[in-house]
Order: C-alpha cells, then sequence, then structure tokens
C-alpha cells in the first residue's frame, strides 16, 4: 500500500536533511526538472533525487506517492511558470494568443520534462487555472458552450503537440539536431526540379522555415478559425432580429 502524503504544514516543521535542507514540494519539483535537464527521463528516480537533496529516498514518499504523482507535479509546475504574471486584457483573441505561446514555451524551456509530462492530465491547480482561464476567455467573448468546448479541445491539444514535437528535437543530441537541420540543404535543396519540381521551388523557403517551430502560425490558424466561428454566430444573430 503507498504511505499516505503528509499535509504540506506538516512537512514544513520536520527536521532538515543531512545538509542542513528543509524539504518541500516545490523544492523536489525543482530538483526533479534539474535532474531532467542534465541525465533525461532516464536519470529521474527516488534514488538520484534523494542523493541530490540529501535524504533518505523513502522521505520523497511523504511528498508524493510515487513518482508518476511527482510526474504530475512536474507537468503542472510547467503550467505554472507558463501563466506566471498572465492577466486577461479583455481581446479575446491576444488573450489566447498569449497563453498559448506561453505555455509551449515553458515546456520547451525544459525538453525532457516536456515529453515526460505533455499528454498528461494533472488535474492541478496550475492546470485546472489555465483551463478556467481559456474557457472563460472563450465564454466572454460570446463563443456559445458547444463552441466554446470545440475550440478549447483544439487550442490545448495544438498547443501541448507542438510542445512535445519541439521538445522532441530539443531533447536530441546537438549533433543530431544539425544533421536534421541540415538535410534541408544538403538533401532537399539538391533535388532536381525534373523528379521534384514542387520540393525544388520551395527549397530556399523550406530551408529557412523547417528548423524553427510552426506552432505560431498554427495557432494564428486556429484564432482565425475560431474569429470566423464567431463572426457567423454574430451575424446570424443580427439576421434572426432582422
Amino acid at each position: 500500500m503507498p504511505k499516505p502524503v503528509v499535509p504540506e504544514e506538516k512537512r514544513r516543521r520536520r527536521r532538515p536533511t543531512r545538509s542542513g535542507v528543509v524539504l518541500s514540494e516545490g523544492l523536489i519539483v525543482e530538483t526533479a526538472l534539474r535532474l531532467l535537464r542534465e541525465h533525461g527521463s532516464a536519470g529521474l528516480s527516488a534514488r538520484r533525487l534523494g542523493l541530490a537533496l540529501d535524504c533518505d529516498p523513502s522521505t520523497l514518499y511523504r511528498y508524493f506517492r510515487g513518482m508518476d504523482e511527482l510526474t504530475l507535479a512536474i507537468g503542472d509546475a510547467l503550467i505554472g511558470r507558463a501563466l506566471s504574471g498572465w492577466r486577461p486584457t479583455g481581446r479575446w483573441r491576444a488573450d489566447l494568443r498569449a497563453i498559448g505561446l506561453r505555455i509551449h514555451a515553458a515546456y520547451v524551456a525544459h525538453p525532457q520534462a516536456a515529453l515526460l509530462t505533455a499528454n498528461r492530465v494533472t488535474g492541478r491547480a496550475h492546470e485546472l487555472a489555465a483551463d478556467e482561464a481559456v474557457l472563460d476567455v472563450l465564454r466572454t467573448a460570446g463563443f456559445p458552450l458547444p463552441d466554446t468546448v470545440r475550440v478549447y479541445h483544439a487550442f490545448i491539444d495544438q498547443t501541448l503537440a507542438f510542445a512535445a514535437l519541439d521538445a522532441a528535437t530539443l531533447a536530441l543530441p546537438s549533433a543530431s539536431q544539425r544533421a536534421d537541420e541540415d538535410k534541408w540543404d544538403s538533401t532537399y535543396a539538391r533535388l532536381p526540379r525534373a523528379t521534384h519540381p514542387r520540393i525544388a521551388e520551395a527549397a530556399p523557403l523550406l530551408a529557412a522555415r523547417m528548423p524553427s517551430s510552426a506552432y505560431p502560425t498554427a495557432l494564428d490558424m486556429l484564432l482565425d478559425s475560431a474569429a470566423r466561428v464567431l463572426d457567423d454566430r454574430g451575424a446570424a444573430a443580427v439576421s434572426a432580429k432582422s
């Protein structure tokens, strides 16, 4: 059976570790993020965390029921970083764009953690706050509830999917990253027009664009589509009154 998780206020009163550090959920998550950055997902374990925090690994289970619960806390921490300092402006499109770019940036800043958490549903405070914010932006803008849920679904999944895709690239060894990027010049740009006419004509533009993330473009396309839905709803409402 998993050990019961001790309430946060009781943990704070526990004596420090051997090196004088007082453990907290936040400190454990920050240390886990560092281990992921330095060693990848294979390097994240209770044993490594215990060594990094100078505590017995079993102590960690007073804060998390297991490594999976820690994984969810890591994902929630990334969303919390994304939301930190964000405030709605009342301009729905600008607000959604800002949220999306913030979440994407928070994940790709920690690519190993992103690969571990982008597909997870944490049910934790920061995730709930982000979902509430997105839904509120859409409803306040005037989207009917079914359209709100449809746009929310596409918005969240697109953001996390691009975060995972871009994080996977950043998690590659630098030599592999360079080799992949070089193929746009070394392979695509050298294809003859006789066999690959469309690639040949697009090759310079492909070489310029493909090494960067398509997320901002995809996000704008999604928001364009959502704006048309809202405009169509408004036009239909005016027509119904006339």
